[in-house]
């Protein structure tokens, strides 16, 4: 099975993509983490990637789907978790062409759907104990003890400093800007359904399951 999965930064992409690895056995393909791992191991398209990176440049169209083929074909039997990819028409119809080449199709184009204003406060909030990592909340876990972490007992908290309003508006405008292309593609043949991805990871996942399961 190969699905695409959708949603803004802080959506809950993945938390969901990792539970899909791990009860499904799927992978999740990610264009960032597939880039540098072709750069590291050296592939074909990795040694193309690297030296168009080393000049500053943007990775082509064309460089990225032969990464996406070398994934793919790494892959066996394992169904794919596409993250990141595809946001524009022309990659949406490269991966329609990869997937056929290798006897795949796609099965479903999740979107987690997200109320901007709630997820500016769940991302915004967030804050960990700087030496063991635990993670708290302004509004919705904070230590039991104020300042001092219930884990390890230090009293040291950092903050993302991308973690801020102006920060996470922009990058939900982002994501509506690439993902507007892609998704009317897809919706006229009948692939898109969306979930709550503010709602309980366990109810995100529920329903997630359902979809691939054919029950929703």
């Amino acid at each position: 099975m190969n699905i695409i999965l959708l949603g803004p930064p802080g959506a809950g992409k993945g938390t969901q993509a990792s539970r899909l690895e791990s009860e499904r056995g799927m992978v999740q393909l990610s264009t960032g983490d597939m880039l540098r791992a072709a750069v590291k191991a050296g592939t074909p398209v990795g040694l193309q990637a690297k030296a168009v990176m080393e000049a500053g440049e943007l990775v082509s169209d064309a460089i990225v789907s032969g990464i996406i083929g070398e994934s793919l074909d790494a892959l066996g039997e394992k169904g794919a978790i596409f993250d990141g990819y595809p946001r524009t028409a022309a990659q949406a119809e490269s991966l329609d062409t990869l997937l056929a080449e290798r006897g795949r199709s796609l099965d479903h184009v999740i979107e987690l759907v997200v109320d901007e204003d709630a997820l500016v406060e769940r991302i915004t909030g967030r804050f960990t104990c700087a030496n063991c990592g635990a993670g708290y909340h302004d509004s919705f876990k904070q230590p039991a003890v104020a300042g001092v972490c219930d884990v390890c007992g230090s009293t040291e908290f950092k903050r993302r400093p991308d973690d801020n309003e102006e920060t996470v508006r922009t990058r939900m405008a982002e994501y509506r800007a690439k993902t507007a292309p892609i998704l009317p593609i897809y919706e006229a043949r009948g692939l898109v359904q969306r979930v709550d991805g503010m709602a309980d990871i366990a109810e995100v996942t529920a329903a997630i399951e359902a979809i691939l399961d054919g029950q929703s």
